[in-house]
């Protein structure tokens, strides 16, 4: 039975170290994307021309589906967490 929890909180905490780097890179991204909406909206409210009004909606479904990537990976993130003190504390000694 040991071992098996321990395969699975080696499983567990590959998939979380993998997670944690994509939650990095999606933070980077999603920080890109927002800037580049927020300057879409700038040059849109500036121009007033449909062209700039429809990139600016573009950028911004961009960023708010770049966004809502992240918030999914960030409670993959807590879920492996909880998952992993769930599995660390089946390993602990009983007192």
């Amino acid at each position: 039975m040991r071992s098996a929890v321990e395969r699975r909180l080696a499983r567990a905490t590959h998939r979380l170290q993998q997670a944690r780097a994509e939650l990095a890179v999606l933070d980077e991204q999603l920080a890109a994307l927002a800037g580049d909406a927020d300057d879409a909206q700038v040059r849109a409210l500036v121009s007033e021309s449909p062209l700039d009004g429809h990139e600016s909606r573009h950028a911004r479904r961009s960023a708010d589906a770049m966004a809502a990537t992240r918030q999914a990976t960030a409670a993959t993130v807590a879920q492996l967490e909880r998952q992993i003190d769930e599995l660390l504390d089946r390993l602990a000694p009983s007192r």
